[in-house]
């Protein structure tokens, strides 16, 4: 009896369920084999996702790339010359969240489809010594040239400290000791010499992309090793067919300076900006139709608007709304649906839990509100904030702008003289303002 009424239960239960997802039929098999075969509807098969185009947090995949033509002209052209012996060093600088790493990956593989060179592309996030970031680079060229023909003769170079890494030694690591790491980066010039007479006849140089050096940039150890590094290849070597981009926020670029003044005079720099709505437009476009899923006129425009030229907000509201869409089509509920989960998830990732503690006072939210209404804008004047205050906000004014700058939130624009402000990222004022937007989602008609 008990039986008969459980499986009564589960024929119901699953009868539910298939109503809950749109199947058109159900067929039972046996149950005490567990055999149970769902039809779905066709438009069902479609809605069935897998995996989102958009990568926020990671660079973009080089199919989807867009824009900084400009950029990639100009870098591409200093790649061009290290063919021919002369080393070159650029500084790609761009606020958090602009795109440098996407621009890098996207660098590193037309320089080695177009170019014949060996290219990798180094992460250095919170690496702060030169001996790992040297050991990162050494291992990176490792695992790039690995499944070539003539890779035995790259291991050789390597020498007894290669490690073969999972079953079967599928991947290699370069494991040197400290002492030996230590000797590698005071001879370091000398090092990637050696590799280039190893690889001559077979690939036209080297394309070393370190990406993200903050942590690196604020040591004077760093910058003084560098540039005696580049003095060493321009007075030893004539032939050196290397090339090396370093990336960082402008402030390190700065900070770098301070260190050691004669390194800037080496640096190609290039600045990277916002992407233009255009730009963006084509990323979205591009990226719902490799999901086969059309986007209607008015909800480009909406995520268009709220991505504000930043990558990293562009694929943020692109994943929520990919996620949130049901039927193949976005339309103008699905992406401000988008817009308000993506907000709430920047505001999880880039607002530091401590600064989310800090406008929970009902004044500094309230400020904060009037922070973002309006335009967007990265700096703001005090005078004219404080004119839109009520009393009680005016009097903790003062101490939220400097709890703020504690925190990181807003820092001082000293060229725009006494009583101006900026947020020391673009993330920030976007987020603030799609809070004080209060947008409402409005529910789909029948």
């Amino acid at each position: 009896m008990q039986r008969s009424i459980a499986g009564g239960l589960f024929v119901a239960l699953l009868f539910l369920v298939a109503a809950w997802l749109g199947c058109s039929k159900v067929y039972i098999g046996s149950r005490e084999r567990f055999i149970y075969v769902l039809h779905l509807s066709s438009e069902h098969y479609m809605n069935i996702k897998e995996s989102s185009p958009f990568t926020p947090g990671s660079p973009v995949p080089v199919e989807l790339f867009v824009g900084r033509s400009k950029q990639i002209k100009e870098i591409l052209r200093y790649v061009e010359q290290t063919k021919y012996g002369k080393q070159e060093n650029v500084f790609l600088s761009g606020e958090r969240g602009i795109g440098k790493s996407s621009l890098e990956t996207f660098l590193c593989h037309m320089a080695v489809t177009k170019m014949d060179v060996i290219g990798i592309h180094v992460f250095l996030g919170g690496v702060s010594s030169l001996e790992e970031a040297v050991r990162r680079i050494l291992d990176q060229l490792l695992k790039e040239t690995r499944g070539q023909e003539w890779f035995e003769d790259i291991k050789q170079f390597f020498g007894k400290y290669i490690r073969e890494v999972g079953l079967f030694g599928v991947s290699v690591s370069f494991v040197p000791p400290e002492q030996d790491l230590r000797e590698l980066v005071r001879s370091f010039s000398e090092v990637l010499d050696n590799l280039l007479q190893k690889i001559d006849g077979k690939k036209a140089g080297l394309f070393i992309a370190l990406d993200d050096i903050n942590g690196l940039a604020d040591k004077e150890e760093f910058a003084n090793w560098y540039k005696s590094f580049v003095d060493e290849v321009a007075t030893h070597y004539e032939n050196f067919p290397v090339f090396i981009m370093l990336t960082g926020l402008p402030e390190k670029r700065d900070a770098l300076a301070t260190h050691q003044p004669s390194l800037m005079r080496i640096f190609r720099v290039t600045e990277i900006e916002k992407l233009s709505d255009e730009e963006i437009e084509d990323f979205l476009s591009a990226a719902f139709e490799k999901a086969n899923i059309k986007v209607e006129p008015d909800a480009m425009d909406l995520m268009v608007t709220y991505s504000s030229g930043l990558p990293i907000l562009m694929h943020e509201i692109g994943d929520a709304t990919f996620w949130v869409d049901d039927d193949g089509v976005i339309d103008e509920d699905d992406a401000i649906t988008g817009v308000l989960a993506a907000a709430e998830e920047v505001g999880k990732k880039y607002l530091d839990p401590k600064v989310y503690r800090a406008i929970r006072s009902k004044n500094y939210r309230s400020i904060l509100k009037k922070l973002g209404e309006g335009e967007i804008s990265r700096e703001f004047i005090k005078k004219d904030v404080e004119a839109r205050l009520n009393e009680s906000e005016k009097k903790v004014f003062h101490n939220f702008l400097r709890r703020m700058k504690d925190l990181g939130v807003i820092e001082s624009d000293l060229e725009r003289g006494k009583g101006a402000y900026r947020f020391v990222n673009e993330i920030y004022p976007i987020y603030i303002w799609m809070k004080s937007e209060g947008l409402k989602p409005r529910r789909k008609k029948a």
